[in-house]
């Protein structure tokens, strides 16, 4: 972003050219300048002035607007402050993630209740593991759970760093939920983290060609298929071994290549979550 010599300000052709709605400002330019004008004040201040020089007409419809609406805001009840210690959670987590909490904690004492009732047999808690926070991941960039999707999706910040910010809140969730869950089922946790790990970058990887929703559904139902139900039916026959391969340790470092390979994709392909298709 080209700025003033003091290098903390955006310049002041370039706030001239935004004003006036310029196309052909270069996009990076464009995301540089808006974030910084979420931030800075005078910034802020130097781009009315300008608007206001430069599009008289925008400024015309922005009092226009503004007259309409300021005879009704004396009888309009103020929304409720939100509390600071909600401000850096909001920055991390969506909006749409207590229903799913609940389920995920609803999932897992299933699981966990199976595995004590059922004595000797397969592990449900490290069968459901990798998928979990899946199901998290799509619940965050769902289109039709958020209700602020669009403006999220608008906003200057939106792409791989707020999808990094809200995977991240779903892995705390759902590592914490299976650690607890392993220690009351004796599920070592090596056995079901690096899988865990490799199907969230894996989701991502496949949500920018496909879709997060897409992806994360797609590899559900591939593990469900493949894994869980042949070993939910191996399990019924007598000297049969109840852990599949895919979970044992031999398998391990074939879980950390996929994830090292899924978060590289990400990383190479990072412009494409700020794509409206990566959330669908």
């Amino acid at each position: 972003m080209s700025r003033t010599p003091d290098a903390h300000h955006a310049s002041e052709p370039l706030v001239t050219r935004y004003a006036r709605g310029d196309t052909a400002i270069p996009g990076d330019e464009i995301w540089a300048l808006e974030a910084h004008l979420e931030s800075c004040a005078l910034c802020r201040a130097r781009l009315a002035a300008s608007v206001e020089s430069a599009a008289p007409a925008v400024s015309a419809l922005v009092d226009g607007v503004w007259s309409e609406l300021a005879p009704l805001l004396p009888t309009t009840a103020p929304m409720p402050r939100r509390r600071r210690w909600a401000l850096p959670l909001l920055a991390w987590a969506s909006p749409v993630m207590v229903p799913w909490v609940c389920t995920t904690v609803l999932i897992t004492l299933l699981a966990i209740l199976f595995d004590q009732t059922n004595g000797p047999g397969f592990d449900f808690v490290l069968l459901l593991a990798p998928v979990l926070p899946v199901l998290g991941v799509a619940a965050s960039w769902a289109r039709g759970l958020d209700p602020a999707y669009e403006l999220t999706a608008g906003t200057p910040r939106a792409g791989l760093p707020l999808v990094l910010r809200r995977t991240t809140s779903v892995l705390v969730v759902v590592i914490s939920l299976l650690t607890l869950a392993g220690w009351i089922t004796g599920t070592g946790i090596a056995q079901w983290l690096l899988p865990c790990l490799a199907f969230t970058t894996g989701t991502l990887a496949l949500g920018g060609l496909v879709g997060v929703t897409r992806a994360a559904a797609g590899l559900v139902l591939a593990w469900v298929v493949v894994i869980v139900a042949p070993t939910v039916a191996v399990s019924r026959m007598p000297f049969a071994d109840r852990t599949p391969f895919t979970l044992q340790t031999d398998a391990l470092p074939v879980w950390a290549a996929v994830f090292a390979l899924g978060l590289a994709v990400v990383i190479v392909r990072r412009g494409a979550y700020s794509l409206l298709g990566a959330r669908r």
